[in-house]
């Protein structure tokens, strides 16, 4: 016989509402109570009946989370990050993919499903995701990139920042022609590029415009083309930050390419820590992103939009990590 939310109440001591209350995903739960609540469902092997719970709260128990075919490097941890944090808060998720271009297809597409709240980590317009948080449907939450709208809840890493560490660590290890590849072609700067600038700076040298070059996508592709265009000029960079690590994968083939040894005359480091990175050859530097964490905040966000339409707006930022490895020299000159 299948399990019911009084045997989950008697099993963690708790009343039937605190149990409903967990498995709603409602937020004011304390940390200790919903984790014996969580391991009184999964020891019980409790499944709420989404029909009843529909019926009665007008609730699917579904999230829907908008992820990029490319756009996005870690999407698929996040993707495995999101579905475990969502089952916690009693959610189930249905994901839904965008195309390669920053529009609001996915968004579009995940609104128009019956689901109690949208996680976007796909790329869209700040136009777009407006009209999506001030229209009538799901709650909204970003995973990752930079706020586009201070309507919009967030969760992601400090882009600038992150950028700026990964200079540091180029410049401590004695490069100082860096470039960097990720730049927006359209007129809007790259999140990540205050912190490029900052980090040049710091350490007396003069960011040339040259050295910046744009990526439509964070495809190897683009990396591939904007590195040889950047290595085979008369003032070659001795060192690319690449603002994905598929663009430092594709950045690292070009240096080859052209006859360039990686990071003998050219050091490369990306951001994301992708699985595809740390087997390359050689292995590729990068800026680890907590998707872990991403995920449970975005999730737990979700949560509270859901069941407060009109809290505080909120920006959290997640923590990241600069990882060394050999396409970087780590060894001061």
């Amino acid at each position: 016989m299948a399990s019911t939310l009084r045997d989950v109440a008697r099993l963690a001591g708790v009343s039937v509402k605190t149990v409903s209350n967990v498995v709603n995903g409602y937020p004011h739960v304390s940390p200790d109570v919903r984790r014996r609540v969580e391991t009184a469902v999964a020891e019980l092997h409790y499944r709420p009946n989404a029909s009843a719970r529909t019926l009665r709260t007008g609730r699917t128990g579904m999230l829907a989370l908008v992820l990029p075919t490319t756009d996005l490097p870690y999407a698929g941890d996040l993707a495995g990050a999101v579905v475990h944090a969502a089952a916690q808060q009693g959610y189930r998720v249905v994901v839904a993919h965008d195309d390669d271009q920053p529009t609001s297809s996915g968004l579009h597409d995940a609104r128009t499903i019956p689901v109690d709240g949208v996680l976007v980590g796909a790329p869209v317009t700040p136009g777009d995701l407006g009209r999506a948080v001030t229209a009538t449907g799901p709650p909204v939450v970003l995973i990752g990139g930079a706020p586009h709208d201070q309507r919009c809840d967030r969760v992601g890493i400090d882009v600038a920042q992150a950028a700026e560490d990964a200079t540091n660590h180029l410049l401590r290890v004695g490069r100082r022609r860096i470039a960097a590849i990720g730049e927006r072609p359209a007129a809007s700067p790259h999140p990540g590029t205050p912190g490029y600038h900052r980090a040049l700076r710091r350490a007396g040298l003069v960011p040339v415009s040259g050295r910046l070059l744009p990526a439509p996508h964070h495809r190897r592709a683009d990396g591939y083309r904007a590195a040889r265009e950047l290595l085979v000029g008369p003032d070659r960079p001795d060192a690319i930050l690449c603002s994905s690590d598929p663009l430092a994968i594709g950045a690292m083939r070009a240096a080859f390419d052209v006859g360039l040894r990686v990071p003998d005359d050219v050091a490369v480091i990306g951001i994301g820590d992708i699985e595809e990175g740390r087997y390359s050859r050689p292995t590729l530097s990068t800026v680890a992103v907590d998707t872990g964490f991403l995920a449970r905040e975005a999730v737990a966000r979700l949560a509270v939009r859901i069941g407060q339409p009109d809290a505080a707006v909120a920006d959290i930022i997640a923590p990241h990590t600069v990882l060394p490895r050999e396409s970087t020299d780590t060894t001061p000159r």
